[in-house]
């Protein structure tokens, strides 16, 4: 007390005052230190008293009666950092948002289910969308306004005018509130039909034509200025053209994943994909790298190669591996989530290069790459990228392929090298169970397609540590795990994507248990996410809390949850020879039938069902000793409308019981229970398939 003393007393009561607010702000700023979320936790030191998602925030929004700001992103969003530095980290900016709002952070990939709500606010409100998206919010959540980045002047002016709305004008917000949380129940239910038995699809060649009408047929991918991998694009086309053997399909197939591979967007130099690029030609990328889309491309480079054994694909899918292994494995065979876009160094510049920057580079890999002393890129730096494959410009240089890929590899290694010696990108390493999933089916799908074994270790090891860590003995899921412990219930996608890659593991390996583990996962999702009155699934569990209860139904960085649940209850179907899964299917294709017609390309996950439930799909039984070395001859092929089941012993599985003959390994390929003849020789097999 006797400091204090030479002090006037009110500026000792205001000293005070200044201590206990710091005491305070300091509290309130390190409640985001025990988030599980390392995007939350990087807004900890905020000036802002960021909330997290919870009771704590809603109830005092409440108490003061003020409107919520909840303010949504993923650690790898260059704009979401971008918003943080220029307004979140501004004391004057952060006292605004104190004073007038109770403020919440939200890590998009950890609760999807509150992004969805949020983003199709915003979406009703100005057919934008992005991250950070940025709403404002009544006490009880229901949204009324909603943007996208802001600089700080333009935020600034958003806040104040918000706010003295809020105040002063309390009964249009409310309306405004209101009319948004209607529209977006309109949305969700105006896909279900009042008569779902009377509704059908369009034919899949008509779609098919729909679809091919919006794609680029020059450069790949569908038509835009930006360009996203989109997977499950690439995906239907392969299998149309397995289904149809229309040249169109398979032609546009290879150019996307030549030109997706050879471009910007793929890291030249170790391998990955960036998450798309802002221009048509595949070159410049918006550079954080994330596991789903990566897990999705492997896949997609299994299948090419099945389908067309061209090298060059299979080169690809082991890069991608070798990416992810090298930068995104966790201890105990799991994966972690992003590579950041950024470093101190500036957005994109850890993959940036200037001819300066690496002595003695090969002037021949230097025009393979386009790098120039000007740059092709922020001048005078240049993305690697190429125009040809590897074999091709050895071609036009008068050179045999095998001397090109040695200067070629040597190079890239000096540039990995040098390279290594930069700042790199963050990782977010939050573990995420669907993105996990989609990761094992890669490696489940490398592995039948190339044979190695490592990469099916893999898939058991990251099956384990699902089993381990985020599995719960009534066939629950978690969300994500982190830092030893799992927290929020799984999604749909959760659920669906970790019924497919057990369904997929299951038929590579003919562990009865990953069939068992995937039909138990179902009943936990049919009984706590199935929606009676649509037929569909809603995207959370009942008790999320929020003001509306999604149903995930387009695709969108990933196919719809409910179109690839729909599949997986296609093939549990056949599998248990169980028709409560097969006529959910038929009800969930009806009670889309309307959109998926008239926009095949936001449903291209229903698509590739539909081309399966309306062609000819196939069940193959292999039984005996060699089951699993037919297997994997089988496996070699790509047979997207298969469902493979085998047993080297009895089963109790429908369609094995009395197959198994003793001393020989017969192979049974059947169509909707009826099968043909039974083939001891693989190859006369897949004759009967084809």
């Amino acid at each position: 007390m006797k400091a204090l003393i030479k002090y006037p007393l009110h500026l000792v009561a205001l000293l005070f005052l200044v201590s206990s607010c710091s005491d305070t702000q300091s509290k309130r700023q390190n409640r985001l230190q025990f988030s599980s979320s390392p995007y939350l936790k990087e807004h900890a030191d905020n000036p802002v008293d960021w909330y997290e998602w919870g009771d704590e925030a809603l109830n005092k929004a409440k108490l003061e009666n003020k409107p919520l700001l909840i303010s949504i992103g993923y650690a790898s969003c260059h704009w979401c950092h971008e918003m943080e530095n220029e307004s979140f980290m501004d004391t004057a900016v952060a006292r605004i948002m104190n004073e007038k709002f109770i403020c919440i952070k939200v890590d998009r990939e950890e609760r999807p289910d509150i992004d969805q709500i949020y983003m199709n606010a915003l979406q009703l409100l100005t057919g934008d969308a992005g991250w950070p998206l940025n709403a404002f919010a009544l006490p009880d959540g229901k949204p009324f306004h909603a943007v996208t980045y802001n600089d700080k002047k333009s935020w600034v002016n958003l806040l104040n005018g918000v706010s003295k709305a809020y105040d002063s004008k309390r009964n249009l917000v409310v309306t405004q509130a209101n009319a948004l949380l209607n529209g977006m129940v309109e949305q969700d239910i105006s896909f279900v039909g009042t008569t779902p038995g009377k509704r059908e699809y369009i034919s899949d060649a008509s779609l098919f034509n729909r679809i091919y009408e919006k794609a680029d047929i020059a450069n790949g991918g569908l038509q835009g200025s930006q360009k996203f991998p989109t997977p499950v694009f690439i995906e239907y086309l392969l299998q149309h053209y397995y289904i149809t053997r229309d040249p169109k399909a398979l032609s546009l197939a290879e150019i996307t994943l030549k030109k997706m591979a050879l471009g910007g967007m793929y890291d030249q130099v170790a391998g990955g994909f960036a998450r798309y690029t802002t221009d048509s030609l595949w070159r410049i990328p918006h550079f954080e790298k994330m596991l789903y889309d990566n897990g999705q491309l492997i896949s997609a480079y299994a299948h090419a190669y099945q389908l067309t054994k061209n090298e060059f694909y299979k080169s690809k899918l082991a890069e991608i591996i070798g990416f992810v292994e090298a930068t995104l494995a966790a201890p105990g065979g799991g994966y972690y989530s992003s590579l950041n876009a950024d470093t101190e160094d500036g957005e994109g510049m850890f993959y940036a290069w200037r001819m300066k920057d690496v002595t003695g580079i090969d002037p021949l890999i230097a025009a393979y790459y386009h790098v120039t002393e000007k740059g092709n890129w922020k001048p005078p730096h240049n993305i690697l990228y190429a125009d040809k494959t590897p074999a091709e410009f050895a071609v036009t240089k008068n050179i045999s392929t095998e001397a090109f890929l040695v200067r070629l590899n040597e190079t890239n290694s000096r540039l990995l090298k040098e390279r290594n010696k930069r700042t790199k990108p963050s990782v977010d390493t939050k573990i995420i169970t669907a993105w996990n999933c989609i990761m094992l089916k890669g490696y489940a799908d490398a592995y039948a397609a190339t044979g190695n074994e490592g990469y099916l270790k893999k898939a058991i090891s990251c099956t384990g540590f699902i089993e381990k860590n985020l599995l719960g003995n009534d066939g629950s899921l978690y969300r994500n795990f982190k830092d030893g412990k799992a927290r929020i219930a799984g999604f749909l996608d959760d659920y669906a994507w970790a019924i497919s890659a057990l369904i997929r593991l299951y038929e590579i390996s003919f562990e009865s248990h990953w069939i068992e583990l995937a039909k138990k996962i179902s009943g936990y999702t049919i009984a706590n996410f199935y929606n009676g009155n649509t037929g569909l699934f809603f995207y959370s569990e009942k008790q999320s809390g929020l003001v509306l209860r999604k149903t995930e139904v387009s695709d969108d960085a990933l196919p719809s949850s409910n179109a690839l649940m729909a599949k997986n209850l296609y093939l549990l179907g056949k599998v248990y020879n169980d028709t409560a899964y097969t006529g959910k299917v038929a009800i969930m294709k009806q009670s889309v039938a309307d959109r998926v017609s008239n926009m095949p390309r936001f449903h291209l996950q229903w698509c590739l069902l539909n081309e399966m439930v309306s062609g000819k799909s196939y069940e193959v039984a292999i039984t005996g000793k060699d089951a699993l070395v037919k297997n994997k001859e089988l496996q070699r092929s790509f047979l997207p409308t298969t469902i493979v089941m085998g047993s080297t012993e009895q089963s109790a599985l429908p369609l094995l019981q009395n197959k198994l003959v003793p001393g020989k390994t017969i192979i049974y390929v059947c169509t909707d229970k009826l099968c043909k003849r039974p083939e001891e020789e693989t190859s006369r097999a897949l004759a009967q398939i084809k």
